[in-house]
């Protein structure tokens, strides 16, 4: 975490039988969705526990300007090298941007949602000038959740787009989805390639049982949507992703699926872009945005309450 961020000025919605908490100044992320069922609270993502001060820790984050791993030191484009640093304690490098480490501000605030806001100016010493707008929306069943970036710097450079919401893993947690391949990965979680061939209890096109895998790798060929079952929990969780274009036409966002050996957490992130794409042929999802050019992703969840057979 940024020593720079805080988790002081909570803001909460409250509509629809839900409570969404936003946290503007920790990065832009959200400390708890819920669901009131009956009257009693349902964390739809895993909290956040109130006292532990990592972006980490908290329930969901956005991912920007671009997602999860970049090696090599930084990347190339049109010709000119652009270096990255590392940007935290325990991973060799850079990772999700910075979007998650600067103070964000609320705007338009209602009952029923909200926005926040960053201007971002290269940050720890990034390529990157840029605006960014998440959109958080309750509606009756679930949540709407936009994140848009616009280049606001002087010339055009790759962006990427993702969210990082955690989840609690029960035994009977499944996963199901539509997917195409695997990335394979070395022990630094960096890709080696890609496979249709998934190992023993990666497809998740038949459901994964998510307790029983220890993996933090992506999915190519996502179809857009998933669905998550808790039958511990009585409780489903569907979700549909879409990608907009600087140009207007749809993309094709990729997925990843982190699931540790513990603690009993797990992630189910919707990203644009593949580990690392910076480095592979033809930089797959590494969308290049001339100034004032820009992308956007939106979410869809709906939950439904399941009931005992």
């Amino acid at each position: 975490m940024n020593p720079a961020l805080n988790f002081d000025g909570a803001h909460w919605l409250d509509s629809h039988a839900q409570r969404l908490c936003l946290l503007p100044s920790a990065g832009g992320g959200v400390a708890a969705w819920q669901w009131l069922r009956g009257g009693e609270p349902v964390d739809l993502w895993r909290p956040w526990d109130g006292r532990t001060p990592r972006m980490q820790a908290l329930a969901s984050y956005p991912l920007l300007p671009w997602s999860n791993r970049i090696g090599g030191g930084g990347f190339e484009h049109a010709g000119r090298f652009h270096p990255l640093r590392p940007n935290t304690p325990d991973d060799p490098y850079p990772i999700h941007g910075d979007g998650w480490q600067q103070p964000w501000t609320l705007v338009d605030p209602r009952p029923d949602g909200a926005g926040m806001v960053l201007h971002s100016e290269r940050f720890g010493g990034s390529p990157y000038v840029y605006e960014a707008r998440q959109g958080f929306t309750l509606s009756d069943g679930g949540l709407q959740q936009t994140l848009t970036v616009t280049n606001r710097g002087p010339e055009a450079l790759p962006f990427g787009l993702g969210q990082h919401p955690w989840f609690t893993r029960t035994p009977g947690c499944r996963l199901t989805t539509g997917v195409a391949g695997v990335w394979m990965s070395r022990p630094d979680r960096m890709p080696t390639g890609y496979t249709t061939e998934f190992p023993e209890g990666w497809d998740l096109n038949a459901g994964a049982m998510v307790d029983r895998l220890v993996i933090d790798n992506g999915f190519g060929g996502w179809s857009g949507e998933a669905q998550i079952e808790w039958p511990e929990r009585h409780l489903t969780l569907h979700m549909q992703s879409s990608l907009t274009l600087p140009d207007g036409t749809p993309g094709r966002p990729d997925c990843l699926l982190y699931a540790p050996e513990a603690p009993p957490v797990f992630c189910f992130e919707p990203i644009s872009h593949p580990i690392n794409a910076a480095h592979w042929p033809g930089r797959p999802g590494w969308v290049a945005l001339a100034p004032g050019q820009s992308m956007s992703l939106l979410v869809h969840w709906r939950f439904d309450h399941v009931r005992p057979g």
